[in-house]
């Protein structure tokens, strides 16, 4: 899913920032080495941090419906995760880095959300909003400085992007077939059976409400248990 999530910021930066392909959107560790060798403009969006936004997890399981809307599987809830991306930008002089810091800025502060015309298909099909900050400062356990001695590099004007995504925990599982016919039995008041005969329950499809206001059964309220008599 991180790629994903790669491809989808090298696609708004690249439409935004870095129009007429006039340079690169990179994901390499911006180190000493890594800068020597630049010789276009670009963007690098490092992903530095990896963590779980636990405000955001959930229990138990969640029903999978088919057409009808019978419960056919089951799946467990995905867990949510915070990508943080250090974005500098990197070219020959100081005033056209900030040229294309402030571009990059100007294409992602109008999106709280990734763009869907940015999604790779694996993400479009997840059918969720995933949210995007950009500047907002980071956790006070995390330092950008920190993050710049650990790579052994100058100190840069960046900016923290942040995209929430989730990630399936399990592949869902198929639950058994709906119950359509039960059996009962009534006893007499002191316990002893009684002369009535066996009683069949079953489930007939589009059945509405019983008489006098009798609950419907089934998913969605379309099927009503039926009394039958052997």
């Amino acid at each position: 899913m991180i790629h994903e999530v790669d491809e989808a910021l090298r696609r708004v930066l690249r439409g935004g920032a870095l129009p007429d392909s006039t340079g690169e959107v990179v994901f390499e560790a911006p180190t000493r080495d890594w800068a020597a060798r630049r010789n276009a403009p670009t963007l690098n969006a490092y992903l530095y941090d990896i963590r779980e936004e636990v405000a955001r997890r959930e229990r138990g399981a969640i029903n999978v419906r088919d057409a009808s809307g019978m419960v056919v599987r089951r799946r467990q809830p995905p867990r949510w995760f915070r990508l943080s991306y250090l974005l500098t930008a990197w070219t020959t002089r100081p005033q056209d880095e900030h040229r294309l810091l402030s571009a990059a800025l100007g294409c992602l502060l109008p999106h709280e959300i990734l763009p869907a015309a940015a999604l790779p298909e694996a993400l479009t099909a997840l059918e969720l909003s995933l949210p995007m900050t950009v500047g907002v400062p980071p956790a006070e356990s995390r330092s950008i400085a920190d993050i710049w001695s650990a790579l052994g590099g100058e100190l840069k004007p960046s900016l923290d992007v942040v995209v929430t995504v989730p990630f399936p925990v399990s592949p869902s599982y198929e639950v058994a077939p709906p119950v359509t016919e039960a059996v009962t039995k009534v006893k007499g008041v002191d316990g002893v059976p009684g002369d009535a005969q066996p009683r069949v329950l079953r489930s007939v499809p589009g059945a509405g409400p019983g008489a006098g206001g009798a609950p419907r059964g089934g998913p969605r309220g379309h099927r009503l248990l039926r009394s039958v008599a052997r």
